[in-house]
């Protein structure tokens, strides 16, 4: 499917989405994981980081896209946007790697589709609601690392977890909250 076509039918999807279909939410979920897995695991690979480190930025950007879908305008392109999201967890991923984290937004597109817009904060309702479907344990896990953008071994000390149990548990918990968005769950 080429670019600008992979664009209208996600746009077209996302608009439903927000209009309640919980179908074509799904299905765009399902292909923006597909699509994302191979830019993060393509970047991540280029960093010297393994394939769990891409899936745990995959579910992070898809959580983050879910949290942060209201701030799409229907009007702009939605694979920048999408872009945009991405790019930013990845650089998060990398930052709590330790390695050099700039990643060109280019790297997400196949072509240029203009600037991506900012990214605007997210309720703190819709956070969390999302949260409040975790048990208290994954939420600390959630918010220290996902949200608040610790690294894994700052957030295992404050937990009293060790860094590699913690590593598991986020990406459990994010795979798990991307399977109940996925869903319609949430």
């Amino acid at each position: 499917m080429r670019a600008d076509e992979r664009e209208a039918e996600w746009a077209a999807a996302m608009r439903q989405a927000i209009g309640g279909d919980a179908g074509a939410y799904r299905g765009l979920l399902t292909a923006l994981g597909g699509w994302l897995r191979i830019r993060m695991r393509a970047r991540l690979a280029h960093s010297g980081c393994q394939d769990l480190d891409a899936e745990e930025a995959v579910q992070e950007a898809l959580l983050a896209i879910h949290l942060k879908r209201h701030t799409w305008r229907t009007g702009e392109p939605f694979t920048p946007w999408v872009a945009a999201i991405a790019r930013n967890k990845l650089i998060d991923q990398l930052r709590r790697r330790r390695r050099r984290a700039e990643v060109p937004l280019d790297d997400f597109l196949e072509e240029e589709f203009g600037s991506a817009p900012a990214e605007e904060p997210g309720t703190g309702l819709d956070v969390e609601r999302v949260l409040g479907s975790l048990s208290e344990r994954q939420r600390g896990i959630v918010r220290l690392v996902a949200i608040e953008g610790h690294s894994a071994r700052d957030a295992a000390g404050q937990l009293g977890m060790s860094e590699g149990a913690l590593r598991v548990a986020l990406h459990r918990c994010l795979r798990g909250l991307a399977t109940k968005l996925r869903e319609g769950d949430s």
